[in-house]
């Protein structure tokens, strides 16, 4: 859990200063071309290409695509519908979904798996709630859609890291991940893109090189990694620890208004998500042995 709740404090960043500095004012496709494409710069030079099957490779551009090419689509959108903390607020599903496909693909329902998830919402979930207005619908069916890309995603790597040896490096092989998702953000940002709206500020630049650096390239192989270390239902319950990290940073850094009674009450709802997973997951363990 080490490395998924490191990557949660560096991406609790992300979110405000994508909704602050970027969403309306930089083409969001260019804004996710940026990101992608220094990630995948970053460990163009440690792939070998001898390291991993050609159908692991594909298979790790699919997870690529989905988890950080058109999910990025789906969540650079979102903020023209929402503000920063119903984006965060709207993630709750995520665990639910990855719950959902682990199941499926190993045709079981895990019980443990499914109560942590849904007390991961409930947690979120009485974070913050704002009644519907203009775009929330809208806003709500995409960041649904970049959840589900995420989850995919994410399901997808832990599955396929599975079936590799265990001394192999993933540092090696982890340029695939982003190649697969830069071929669907370049043709994307060459159809959709706005060509007028570009970063304009030093600021804007500094904020996209940090978020294709740090939060893409570093946050994402760290996450992946962090993902085949620990069982579904953590994985699960890690990805809504984003949002009491991303409120709190939304409201530190920039004042945003929020009800820390609410925070504090859901933080520890999800806290309790975590505790009742690796509960379950011990139990599980025991009556195999």
């Amino acid at each position: 859990m080490f490395l998924l709740i490191t990557v949660t404090l560096v991406w609790a960043f992300s979110f405000s200063l994508i909704g602050v500095y970027l969403a309306g004012q930089v083409d969001a496709w260019f804004s996710v071309l940026i990101r992608v494409a220094l990630a995948t710069l970053i460990f163009l030079p440690f792939l070998k290409l001898r390291h991993i099957a050609l159908n692991t490779a594909l298979k790790l551009m699919i997870c690529g695509a989905l988890q950080l090419g058109i999910m990025y689509g789906f969540y650079y959108q979102s903020f023209l519908y929402l503000s920063v903390p119903e984006v965060l607020l709207f993630t709750v599903m995520t665990p639910i979904y990855i719950t959902l496909f682990n199941d499926f693909l190993e045709r079981q329902v895990n019980i443990g798996f499914i109560v942590s998830a849904l007390l991961a919402v409930l947690g979120a979930v009485i974070i913050r709630y704002q009644g519907i207005d203009e775009g929330f619908i809208i806003g709500l069916l995409i960041v649904q859609g970049a959840n589900i890309c995420f989850a995919l995603g994410q399901v997808g790597y832990k599955r396929t890291m599975a079936n590799e040896r265990a001394d192999l490096p993933q540092r090696t092989i982890f340029a695939w991940f982003f190649i697969g998702a830069l071929l669907v953000v370049l043709p994307c940002y060459l159809i959709f893109g706005n060509n007028e709206q570009l970063p304009s500020t030093a600021l804007q630049w500094s904020i996209l090189v940090y978020l294709g650096i740090v939060a893409s390239g570093l946050g994402y192989f760290a996450w992946n990694k962090g993902a085949t270390q620990v069982s579904v239902g953590s994985l699960a319950v890690a990805n809504n620890l984003l949002i009491p990290a991303g409120i709190i940073v939304n409201i530190v850094f920039w004042n945003r208004d929020a009800d820390i009674a609410r925070l504090s009450l859901g933080a520890t709802v999800i806290l309790l998500a975590l505790f009742v997973n690796e509960k379950f997951t011990g139990n599980a363990q025991r009556s195999q042995l």
